[in-house]
């Protein structure tokens, strides 16, 4: 088969979880079919040097969540949810490639790129949604319950059920998103689960020195989920870590560009490493993966990496979502913050529990 794909990342190198997920699902299209992408990537760094199989390459030198020059009044009247504010440049290359070929399939990466993808009236279309915005904005209301959140999650809620439902198929990474998308979206087309994974064979346990009593968070601080973990966990739980255990370090990993981290209750035992090429020697070499995520969608390939890598998990329910685990088998789930701090501490103390858990993960 010959398949566009649309991506809202350029996927190479894949160095966060969406980028990740997109890098693998073209890895596997191009093992069989003929495909073609077309990618938003502000850096406009040429895919000529890749290592995807494409037949065509195509980069678009957009941020596709870039700050809209608009007046406010005019970004809240308007239908169209910020995230997802239309790029003519990627309109018109995909409209080119629509118009110079026949294409068996369209396949859209994550929902900035669906609507580019409508362009091919008479093609299947398909979309992985590894995040659906209106799942993270409904969360985001029912917890915060203020009209600015209500309105957003309408505005967001209207304009995904009405992209999904001119898709074919939906492909998503957990099944609780299955009826999210079916009840709360209305999606009539087939929605199936693709879940996420990591490969076991570069990431395996002992690969790398460990570093006894250092945690490590291994996601970027500009995204807002992300931050709000690592506030989270700066504010209420690590001070009652440090208190039993004052040798215990924390490393946090990816960019901090443009991030307030004024706002975080940083110390001399914090490290914000920034951007990192290759994260599996700090994961790796760390004691405990802590994920005391709050918010977000989708499942966390932090978490599969840690388990890969034989290093044992402290999570949020939030944080473990969607993934087929067990509390005390295959990591530690606590919410409370005084809880949380006493299963970090549990995996930090106890040698035969982390031997334990990092086996069964594995």
């Amino acid at each position: 088969m010959k398949i566009l794909a649309l991506s809202t990342w350029y996927p190479f190198p894949p160095d966060n979880g969406s980028k990740i997920r997109a890098y693998y699902l073209l890895s596997e299209l191009s093992r069989a079919h003929e495909v073609a992408l077309i990618a938003f990537n502000p850096d406009g760094t040429s895919p000529a040097d890749r290592a995807l199989p494409l037949s065509e390459a195509i980069v678009v030198q957009v941020d596709p969540f870039r700050h809209v020059r608009a007046p406010q009044i005019v970004k809240y009247a308007s239908p169209i949810p910020l995230a997802f504010w239309p790029s003519g440049e990627m309109q018109a290359q995909v409209r080119r490639l629509i118009e110079r070929e026949h294409w068996d399939a369209i396949v859209a990466i994550q929902t900035p790129v669906g609507r580019y993808a409508l362009q091919a009236a008479h093609t299947p279309r398909i979309i992985d949604v590894d995040t659906a915005f209106s799942y993270q904005m409904w969360e985001r209301y029912h917890s915060r319950s203020d009209p600015r959140t209500w309105l957003s999650w309408q505005k967001t809620r209207r304009y995904e059920a009405r992209l999904f439902q001119q898709f074919d198929a939906l492909t998503v990474v957990a099944a609780h998103e299955v009826e999210f998308m079916t009840t709360v979206l209305g999606c009539r087309g087939s929605v199936q689960v693709i879940a996420n994974g990591v490969d076991c064979d570069i990431n395996r346990p002992g690969m790398y020195p460990r570093v006894p009593g250092r945690l490590i968070y291994n996601g970027a601080l500009t995204y807002g989920a992300n931050y709000d973990a690592m506030q989270f966990f700066l504010k209420d739980i690590y001070p009652a870590i440090r208190q039993a255990r004052p040798d215990v370090t924390l490393a946090i990993t990816g960019s901090t560009k443009n991030v307030n981290t004024a706002d975080l209750a940083l110390d001399s035992s914090v490290t914000l490493t920034g951007y990192v090429d290759d994260v599996r020697g700090l994961v790796g070499g760390s004691d405990v993966a802590v994920i005391p995520l709050r918010q977000g969608a989708g499942t966390r390939l932090k978490i599969l990496e840690a388990m890969a890598l034989g290093v044992p998990v402290v999570a949020t329910s939030k944080g473990a979502e969607g993934l087929q685990v067990r509390h005390g088998e295959h990591l530690l789930i606590a919410d409370e913050p005084r809880d949380f701090a006493a299963q970090t501490l549990r995996v930090l103390n106890d040698a035969t529990l982390r031997r334990a858990l990092t086996a069964e993960a594995r």
